[in-house]
């Protein structure tokens, strides 16, 4: 069994929904020769998220935007932290709802994803910093 990790940092990035599984793949050297196992992805922060969802159509990275503004929406009057600005708080709970990881399996080295898939950062604030990534991959 081999265990393998790796950090990266991602450049900065407006709110939205953006591809980063290129970038995943790229942190991912080939000298780890995993050959089965799985991997798991994390974000290292609580104001932004990671999810699997289409890699195809950019349109469905805008609908997620507008449904999870839609469903958390800015300056509610219920909201105690409120110091760093009206997106955090939504941020926050945009975050827990999409979770801070997402695990994928490993197949001859590479990410097993779907046709249509792929990683993405669901960046919840509007002038957010780079995010860190963590990389785990187990196998053999």
């Amino acid at each position: 069994m081999k265990v393998e990790q790796a950090r990266i940092r991602l450049r900065p990035r407006p709110r939205g929904f953006h591809l980063i599984t290129r970038e995943i793949e790229d942190a991912i050297p080939s000298a780890w020769q995993i050959d089965r196992g799985i991997a798991h992805i994390q974000i290292l922060h609580t104001s932004a998220g990671l999810t699997l969802n289409e890699n195809a159509d950019p349109d469905v990275r805008t609908d997620m935007e507008a449904v999870f503004s839609h469903l958390v929406p800015e300056n509610e009057p219920y909201y105690v932290h409120t110091i760093e600005g009206p997106d955090d708080m939504p941020a926050h709970v945009k975050a827990s709802l999409l979770g801070a990881g997402v695990t994928v399996p490993v197949s001859d080295g590479r990410l097993v994803l779907g046709t249509w898939q792929g990683i993405y950062l669901c960046e919840h604030r509007d002038r957010a910093g780079g995010r860190e990534i963590f990389i785990t991959m187990i196998g053999v």
